[in-house]
């Protein structure tokens, strides 16, 4: 981020604009918005500028800007005239004053976001000045979000803030009370401009959540992550990692994800790596139990789905036996979001009739006992789990068992990531595959007719057989 973006209390702030034109009559109509004092500097403005703002700014010559300026927190400079407006740029910034200056962007010290405006509820999208119009439309995006009623439902949790501090003392309660007050019946209420009623559901709402005994216990969630692309979360996912109270989550969960989890939520680590567990299993089930009896709302958060060899099972059963309630909320495995994002169909009429999932990893470590011949027969894609470390063995007894050395295998790392790494081959290759491009793992295996169907695999096989 390299804007930090703040909002600043206006009420009777000296702003200098500069310039009499267009571009700085739609910067005062923004600022004619909010409690500031506008001082207009140009030798000329237009009849129709002055008459929209008769009595709203201060028109001032220019021979005036050095006073100006020695007043102002900070100046929006739009002056058609290059040169001038380069000197009254560095006349500001000499004073220490702020500048934003009108598609100048190197000189600017802040932008003007687009902004959404419903009273005390505001809120703004910026580009660093790069792409405006972008910003814009991602404004417009948020109108249909943002609905009317919302400014008179602020303006009555405003006047709520006493009550619900008094009623509720815990500051996770007071939390909780107002993301059900914004997502509720009140909204539907202030919507519908029926003030009274929303206040009515507001106070219903407090004196339930103040009957609520301390310790309350919620459900823990058990929540997929998917792959790795944070466009891929779910919507539930995405909501529960917004009102989570702590996160417990894997190695495999992508920074991008995990910057929408909730920024005062507790986020813990408990991922593993090769043949080193940070967080054993039995501990990770104990840290979700204390802390959804402590009365916080727990989020599991796991790459991939819980469900396919993510371990999920055994945590849902350990809530389970704990007394506690777990929901498990599904995620795009990794084998369909590696395979999607390769452009790998995993089933073909002409390739593939059938799907095996298998780990590569076994319980104790060593190479799981699979039933190889079953693997080998022909017509099925095989996709292996934590398959890297036992590459060489899984090829090996694939190719005693009858799978043809040549059956075509890709190799996906990061899958769904902009660090993904992709490599296909043959079976036979397939150790040499994953030391060559560097592959440590985590990463899927797919071995079967459909890893040769890729652009990429067929080029590959192209160049091999012309060598």
């Amino acid at each position: 981020m390299r804007q930090f973006p703040a909002f600043f209390n206006m009420d009777d702030a000296l702003i200098a604009v500069f310039g009499g034109g267009e571009e700085a009559r739609r910067k005062v109509r923004l600022l004619a918005a909010t409690g500031a004092k506008i001082t207009v500097l140009a030798d000329r403005l237009s009849d129709a500028f002055a008459e929209e703002f008769e009595g709203r700014i201060t028109h001032l010559p220019l021979s005036e800007t050095r006073a100006a300026l020695g007043a102002a927190r900070f100046t929006i400079i739009a002056l058609e005239d290059d040169a001038l407006a380069e000197e009254t740029i560095a006349l500001a910034k000499s004073m220490r004053v702020p500048v934003n200056a009108v598609d100048r962007p190197e000189a600017c010290d802040f932008t003007v976001p687009s902004i959404l405006d419903r009273g005390d509820v505001v809120a703004a999208i910026g580009t660093g000045g790069a792409a405006p119009v972008l910003a814009k439309q991602i404004r417009t995006q948020l109108e249909t979000l943002m609905p009317q009623g919302i400014e008179p439902l602020a303006a009555l949790a405003k006047q709520m803030r006493a009550d619900v501090k008094a009623a509720l003392t815990d500051g996770k309660a007071r939390r909780r009370f107002w993301e059900a007050a914004f997502s509720g019946p009140a909204l539907d209420l202030a919507t519908a401009n029926d003030m009274p009623a929303a206040k009515a559901e507001l106070q219903r709402l407090l004196r339930a959540h103040a009957a609520k005994q301390t310790g309350q216990e919620f459900p823990v969630h058990i929540v997929g992550a998917g792959p790795g692309d944070p466009e891929l979360l779910t919507l539930k996912a995405f909501r529960l990692i917004q009102q989570a109270d702590v996160v417990f989550h894997d190695r495999l969960v992508s920074a991008e994800i995990m910057d929408l989890v909730r920024r005062d939520a507790d986020r813990i680590s408990v991922g593993k790596t090769k043949g080193h567990h940070s967080v054993p299993q039995p501990q990770i089930h104990d840290l979700m139990i204390e802390a959804a009896r402590a009365g916080q709302r727990v989020v599991r958060l796991k790459g991939g789905d819980p469900f396919v060899f993510g371990r999920g099972g055994e945590e849902l059963q350990a809530l389970q036996a704990a007394g506690l309630t777990g929901h498990i909320v599904p995620g795009i495995s990794a084998a369909l979001g590696c395979a999607a994002s390769a452009g790998l169909p995993l089933t073909h009429r002409d390739h593939a009739q059938s799907l095996t999932f298998v780990t590569g990893h076994a319980k104790s470590g060593e190479v799981p006992d699979l039933d190889w011949p079953a693997l080998a027969a022909p017509h099925q894609t095989v996709v292996v789990f934590m398959g890297v470390g036992t590459a060489s063995i899984i090829s090996e007894k694939l190719i005693a068992a009858g799978r043809g050395a040549a059956t075509p295998v890709a190799v996906i790392e990061n899958g769904t990531r902009s660090n993904e790494i992709r490599v296909f081959g043959a079976l036979s290759g397939l150790p040499q595959l994953i030391s060559d491009a560097g592959i440590k793992g985590p990463a899927l295996l797919i071995i079967g007719d459909v890893a040769g169907l890729p652009v990429e695999a067929l080029a590959k096989l192209s160049k091999e057989a012309a060598a």
